[in-house]
């Protein structure tokens, strides 16, 4: 039995940013074909929460982009570490704590920003705490996790190659670049190493 790749999402209270990570890639990893290979969870460090619903405005948000809802909150345990491959913090402060929680440095190294995965050199890598704001900062929330999600996944998709789970993906076709044969004389060996003048 293939054992899955495990990603857990952690922020605060887990009822505003984790379940609206876990609620995005979840779907990522769906539309990827990867629904078997990756389970996506989320919690958060602190317990407050624990047993309620996402906060109304992330069910609000997520509902308008069209992703999943149901959501229940728990608070994240060392122990977890054991059986995951990624955690993943929503800001610098979740980051430091759980690598506090870690209990080596192989669990301590499983912890990553989300932000890191958005491929720019952004000099802020945390996703705003949007409890305290209004609607708009929900929106800017799901803009910043859906943008890092597309190199969480490649990540991911990496990590299951590495693991022979999945066989290497082939590259994607270039539609703007169609593909040409190049030409050669009757009797000549074709090798695939030659490249085509320009």
């Amino acid at each position: 039995m293939t054992v899955p790749y495990r990603v857990c999402f952690v922020c605060t209270g887990n009822i505003c940013r984790s379940p609206m990570a876990e609620s995005v890639f979840r779907a990522r990893v769906a539309e990827d074909g990867l629904d078997g290979l990756v389970e996506v969870d989320s919690a958060g460090t602190g317990g407050w929460h624990e047993g309620d619903g996402a906060d109304p405005r992330t069910v609000a948000v997520l509902r308008a982009a069209g992703y999943p809802t149901a959501h229940t909150a728990r608070q994240f345990r060392a122990s977890w570490f054991a059986r995951l491959d990624l955690v993943i913090a929503l800001d610098s402060g979740h980051l430091r704590e759980l690598r506090r929680l870690a209990r080596t440095p192989q669990d301590a190294a499983k912890v990553r920003l989300l932000r890191s995965y958005a491929g720019q050199a952004a000099a802020d890598l945390d996703v705003p705490d949007p409890y305290y704001g209004g609607f708009e900062g929900f929106e800017e929330c799901l803009e910043m996790i859906e943008t890092a999600s597309d190199g969480l996944l490649a990540e991911v998709r990496t990590a299951l190659t590495a693991r022979t789970l999945l066989p290497a993906r082939a590259p994607e076709p270039d539609d703007r670049h169609p593909a040409r044969v190049p030409h050669h004389p009757r009797g000549a060996t074709y090798h695939p190493q030659e490249k085509e003048n320009a």
